[in-house]
């Protein structure tokens, strides 16, 4: 049999689960306690007392042929059997000299008058007037024998077997009740589930927080903060040209009201979580979050909870069917045929079952019990059809409180909560407010507020090379409010933070003119986005898809530099409409770092405009440009990264051009350099880093040009047609295979800047040192052996590199080089060392005033 401990460890899930219990389940585990007490009552009660009493049935001519035993006396006995631990309850009696044994229970049908007792007289005459029944000659041994086979052959075994059948059909009601909690595949998520509703339920940010978050917003809050803030309040409206609505709903709401919870009305400060508590529920917001996608993919746990109460239904059916045919035969008395003639001597005998009545009643209670069950598990199967379980709504929560965007949930997530439901919808609506968006990043915002105070951000602010105040935020949830209080920020970054909302109080950064959106989708109120539209000079957006620029960035009517740097190519060239940018009328310089294959015709269409446009298109060739044509206005053109075989004949068409960079490409020839006489106002170009081997002669048709960069390429000579460009004052050549500098070079009079490190020159020809203006020279890594001594004539020079050559040693005359100091002068410690003392002091010196002066 089971230990008290082990029929209650059957009920253990009960604290646990018990929120996933219904009614009916709680009812039906109550039935099977009591079902299980029944079997166990009537088990004990049949181990312990349960038995037939048999007499043999005698015929008329039995008693004529009943022979004495071998001493003339007739022996008989009657026998009342019980348990073995019992003792036997005999009545001796005497019928001549010989005793016999006979049961209390069948004295009278077994005495017969001429019995001589050995009791008191009176006894004796009134057990004689009783009895009146047959005599047998049937001794102790045999009874016993036959009550043991008629207990066999005559009691049906519906009586025999009726208490365990009750306990195995009770069990299996209590193992199909629970197996859904056991399972393997369903236990776990409902343990993950009951863990974090538990905690949301009880989390301080469904009780304190909201409440204290709905006074914070509302207005009779707002002006108790802000009453003696000269800032004026904004409300938050959604704008069809600004911000996203998707921001709106959080920023405009007024306070907020659930109806789990009374509002509190009075607060004795504005208090908000503290750090434990915060982070504790922004764990549990991230715990929901993959909880749901974990188990909103399957049906498991519904169809296992359906199937486990159809087999309930089916068990209780067949329950009743059976039992019903087997209820009548439980019967007190019984005739027993047992074919054992040659020992007993008698063929038929009746019997009496002393339990018979005691199991017919239990029996009786059993189908009562077996029927309200029943008709519990056919409720459950209305209830599980009657409505879809695996689609639940948060349409109330919605309407009561101002989290609107609560999503609704479907498959196995739809069950547990509609499941919680039969036991408390508080559970559910609270558990509802770690579902919303909105709430959680209400909560960002709290808890972002309390650990970035303006002391903070106070101290992450830095200058940039510009000498501009400037601020960078990494990876934040959001954008801290004491953000709006730094007045005299200049550069405002905001990277990695999805959730970016630009609020009003911008409006206090008067001095804010440059922002950088690095994978930040940032959304603006109405008032804010009116702010940055007025104010805003330059804006750098960085994303991964063209859709996550915000689309309040074409409305910025004022912005003068737009930097994007993302994926553009072809499929998404269109989302960067004519329509979207046609609002930038003072847009001068657009930035675009992609990876186009064609320049969009609706930047040429509606940016006329510009005055520099830079394309960086990270190695994808950009095969069709002849939109540039219509740029007429650009001063300033790259095209860098872009797989360029040859210059682009579209370039020629844009007579404003000044500034044209073609670096990194794969340009191999510039023969249509020719074509650059055309262009007038042409004073800069750079065809750095691609394959170039040669310069025509043509590029002295280029007068304007003053600074030509054609490092990093493939050129062992210098033209001489190079030297006639009068206005040349910088022309780098570095890293390329130049053996020799020509002596045309002296015809550079306004030469400033001559850099031509990494290549293989050996010679400086004395004509170099007559381009006196020189301030910068750069003959690093080359097969110098000896630097003339003219290079005294140089009395502007401020930089020279000679390391990497094979000087031994440096000219005396560098002293007279007047702006010239050791921080210029890029050379190995040993060739400085050994110049002479005074020629070191006088490159060691301060170099602020002189420099002035030559300046």
């Amino acid at each position: 049999m089971f230990t008290l401990a082990e029929v209650a460890s059957l009920s253990d899930i009960q604290p646990t689960y018990r929120i996933l219990k219904p009614w009916w389940d709680v009812f039906m585990d109550y039935l099977a306690v009591v079902m299980l007490m029944v079997a166990i009552f009537a088990g004990t009660m049949q181990l312990t007392k349960d038995q037939v009493v048999c007499l043999p049935v005698l015929q008329s001519t039995v008693n004529s042929k009943v022979q004495p035993d071998t001493s003339g006396k007739a022996d008989f006995t009657t026998v009342e059997t019980t348990t073995g631990q019992e003792e036997a309850s005999m009545r001796t009696v005497s019928f001549g000299s010989a005793p016999t044994v006979t049961p209390d229970v069948l004295l009278s049908r077994a005495t017969s008058s001429q019995y001589q007792p050995t009791e008191s007289g009176q006894d004796l005459k009134k057990e004689q007037k009783d009895s009146s029944g047959r005599k047998t000659n049937l001794d102790f041994q045999q009874y016993v024998f036959i009550n043991q086979m008629c207990y066999h052959l005559a009691l049906p075994w519906y009586s025999k077997y009726f208490p365990y059948l009750v306990l195995i059909h009770t069990i299996i009601l209590i193992v199909s009740s629970n197996f859904w909690f056991k399972y393997p595949k369903t236990c776990s998520k409902i343990e993950h589930f009951v863990s974090i509703l538990g905690k949301c339920f009880e989390s301080p940010w469904t009780t304190k927080a909201l409440s204290e978050t709905a006074c914070e917003d509302s207005e009779e809050n707002k002006q108790r903060l802000t009453g003696a803030q000269s800032l004026p309040k904004y409300v938050s409206t959604s704008s069809d040209e600004g911000s996203p609505s998707a921001s709106t709903p959080m920023i405009t709401k007024s306070g907020f009201k659930f109806s789990a919870d009374k509002p509190m009305i009075e607060i004795p400060s504005v208090t908000i979580l503290d750090k434990k508590d915060g982070e504790q529920a922004k764990a549990l917001f991230e715990k929901v979050r993959k909880f749901r996608a974990h188990v909103e993919d399957s049906d498991l746990i519904y169809k296992l909870y359906v199937g486990q109460t159809v087999i309930k239904t089916v068990k209780f059916i067949f329950i009743l069917c059976y039992t019903a045919n087997f209820v009548n035969t439980i019967s007190f008395e019984h005739i027993c045929n047992p074919k054992v003639e040659h020992l007993i001597g008698y063929t038929q005998f009746e019997c009496t079952h002393n339990m018979a009545y005691m199991l017919k009643k239990l029996l009786i209670s059993y189908i009562s019990l077996i029927c309200v069950y029943g008709f519990i598990c056919l409720y459950t199967l209305f209830w599980l059809f009657r409505i879809p379980l695996k689609e639940y709504s948060f349409e109330k929560v919605r309407e009561e409180s101002s989290f609107s965007d609560i999503p609704d949930v479907k498959n196995d997530f739809a069950f547990l909560l509609h499941m919680v439901d039969q036991y408390d919808q508080l559970y559910s609506k609270r558990f509802g407010v770690f579902l919303s968006e909105v709430s959680e990043n209400k909560l960002r915002g709290i808890s972002l507020n309390h650990e970035w105070t303006y002391e903070k951000l106070r101290q992450h602010v830095s200058r940039n090379a510009q000498d501009k105040q400037e601020l960078h935020l990494f990876m934040l949830s959001g954008v801290p409010d004491a953000v709006f209080d730094l007045t005299d920020l200049d550069v405002l970054k905001l990277e990695l933070i999805p959730e970016a909302k630009i609020t009003a109080k911008i409006s206090q950064m008067t001095n804010l003119q440059e922002l950088h959106l690095y994978h930040c989708p940032a959304k603006v109120e109405q008032t804010a986005f009116s702010f940055l539209r007025d104010h805003l000079r330059c804006l750098h957006v960085k994303f991964t898809d063209v859709a996550e620029i915000p689309a309040w960035v074409y409305l910025l009517k004022t912005l003068r530099e737009l930097y994007l740097i993302g994926n553009l190519n072809s499929e998404n060239n269109k989302m960067i409409g004519l329509e979207s940018l046609r609002e930038l009328r003072h847009l001068k310089i657009l930035h675009v770092k992609s990876n186009l294959t064609k320049i969009p015709p609706n930047i040429t269409d509606v940016a006329p405009h510009l005055t520099k446009l830079v394309i960086h298109n990270d190695g994808t060739k950009l095969v069709v440009l002849n939109s540039l044509k219509k740029m007429t206005n650009v001063a300033e053109l790259e095209l860098q990264n872009c797989e360029l075989e040859r210059i682009p004949h579209a370039i020629f068409s844009l007579s404003n051009l000044q500034e044209l960079d073609l670096k990194s490409n794969s340009i191999r020839t510039i023969e249509e350099i020719i074509s650059f006489q055309h262009l007038k106002r042409l004073t800069c170009l750079k065809l750095w880093h691609n394959k170039i081997v040669s310069i025509p002669s043509s590029i002295t048709h280029i007068k304007n040009l003053e600074s030509l960069y054609l490092s990093n390429n493939k050129l062992e000579t210098l033209p001489a047609a190079v030297f006639s460009l009068q206005k040349l004052r910088c022309l780098d050549v570095s890293y390329n295979s130049i053996a020799v500098i020509p002596v045309e070079i002296g015809l550079l009079q306004n030469l400033q800047h001559f850099h031509i490190t990494g290549n293989k020159v050996d010679v400086l020809p004395k004509q170099l040192f007559k381009c006196v203006k020189l301030r910068t020279l750069s003959l690093g890594q080359n097969c110098i052996t000896s630097i003339p001594d003219k290079v005294s004539q140089l009395l502007q020079l401020t930089y020279l590199e000679l390391k990497g050559n094979c000087l031994d040693r440096l000219p005396a005359t560098l002293g007279q080089c007047q702006l010239l100091r050791k921080s210029g002068l890029i050379v190995e410690d040993h060739l400085f060392d050994a110049l002479p003392s005074e020629i070191k002091e006088v490159l060691n010196q301060d170099t602020s005033i002189p420099f002035a002066n030559g300046i």
